[in-house]
């Protein structure tokens, strides 16, 4: 037999992580009665895993230059940056308790470099405001007549509110309870959801001679798409090779823009700089001054100057060059490949562990059929969406996360128009 509940909230979260706490909060803070759902036994299970634990709530760019980092949807983003862009979260947590930092000038984290303060201060603020938390619950169902939103219901209780937000997040790490549970209740609700792909995670590359790589990180790589629709998508960042392919931030913002051509052709073929961005002609002259200033040293020693040793001696093997022999003794055709391949090297990502290594989720509810100004939904009124659910995601660096809490708080706002 199916239970109601006894009162009427005025608004139901689904999904207890960064964005339907913010939601929550910010709901509970104007006076609304709020019910928080949560599928696992605890909250925030994955903002208790983001950035290694340490939590990089977000970064130092103009909302401008932030908004650019999501592409061309980016700017969907305004009215939720302009209501709560870096600055105004950082103040959010240092009124709950939280101060935070930029130790690099850009990458914000809590001072105590821990993820379990952010959850902590946020739990005891939910308290504080008598946000009701009901967790080992999942929604299975939108309650609507079409037009207006009644409510939430689970398998055995039907909880009643006419304003609901749906912030599940995507598919991303499952074990964090991510299992796409939103897409479900938006498809229901008759949302379009966009093509769902994994983002931010390792790839693998048909190319094996990265394996005797593993063992050095190599600084300020840029890798692009060699692909003629996607000429002008770069990403740069630390590289780290794997036994069967690449990984590493740079890894992590370029996978979100590759893995939906993979999905189409199969294979995508890639190119790596690894010499901080130095071209074919300055990568000569850079050699030819080492020869000048030893010249009695192999190409190795020389190679040695930009690269790892375990990378040069991958990178001689792919040229067909001796790595012990003088520049100038080498063939031509030897010379001029090794100077290609150290100014863009060939790789080929053939594929990736899927979702359960996928950090965040491209794809989700079409921004289309949101507004922008309320997250609420344009096909049925007081139903409204928060964080990576939606169709919008961003590289690593705080991007979610700042996004996630932004959506979180003009969602929260029911409608109503934040305070700027």
């Amino acid at each position: 037999m199916r239970n109601t509940s006894e009162h009427l909230y005025d608004v139901i979260v689904v999904g207890a992580g960064a964005a339907g706490i913010m939601a929550a909060i910010t709901a509970a803070r104007r006076g609304y009665r709020v019910l928080l759902l949560e599928k696992l036994s605890k909250i925030a299970a994955k903002l208790k895993a983001t950035g290694g634990g340490r939590c990089n709530l977000t970064n130092t760019l103009s909302n401008e230059d932030f908004m650019a980092r999501f592409g061309r949807d980016g700017r969907f983003m305004t009215p939720a940056l302009t209501a709560m862009d870096h600055r105004a979260l950082i103040a959010f947590f240092a009124e709950i308790g939280v101060e935070s930092h930029a130790p690099d000038g850009y990458r914000v984290f809590p001072i105590s470099h821990s993820s379990v303060s952010i959850i902590t201060a946020l739990e005891e603020e939910m308290a504080r405001l008598g946000i009701t938390l009901i967790t080992s619950v999942r929604a299975e169902n939108l309650e609507h007549n079409g037009e207006r939103m009644n409510g939430v219901s689970s398998d055995t209780q039907t909880y009643n509110a006419p304003h609901v937000i749906i912030a599940t997040g995507g598919l991303g790490y499952p074990q964090l309870g991510a299992e796409g549970d939103g897409f479900k209740l938006a498809s229901e609700a008759g949302h379009k959801i966009t093509d769902l792909y994994p983002a931010m995670m390792p790839l693998k590359t048909k190319e094996v001679w990265g394996e005797s790589c593993r063992a050095d990180t190599i600084a300020k790589v840029e890798i692009k798409i060699d692909l003629p629709k996607a000429k002008n998508i770069r990403a740069k960042g630390d590289l780290i090779f794997t036994s069967n392919g690449i990984r590493g931030p740079v890894v992590l913002d370029i996978a979100r823009e590759i893995n939906p051509f993979l999905s189409k052709h199969g294979e995508v073929p890639i190119l790596i700089n690894m010499t901080k961005g130095l071209n074919e002609e300055q990568i000569r002259t850079h050699i030819k001054k080492e020869i000048d200033r030893n010249p009695e040293q192999p190409i190795l020693t020389h190679m040695m100057t930009l690269l790892p040793e375990s990378v040069c001696r991958a990178l001689c093997n792919l040229a067909e060059a001796d790595p012990d022999k003088g520049f100038n003794r080498l063939e031509g055709i030897q010379r001029d490949r090794l100077i290609k391949l150290l100014a863009w090297t060939p790789l080929t990502v053939t594929g990736h562990d899927g979702f359960k290594m996928a950090m965040i989720t491209r794809g989700g509810v079409s921004l289309k059929e949101i507004r922008p100004e309320s997250m609420e939904s344009k096909i049925i009124k007081g139903l409204y969406f928060c964080g990576e659910v939606m169709d919008l995601d961003g590289p690593c660096g705080g991007y979610n996360l700042q996004w996630s809490f932004a959506s979180g708080y003009v969602a929260g706002h029911l409608g109503n128009a934040p305070i700027l």
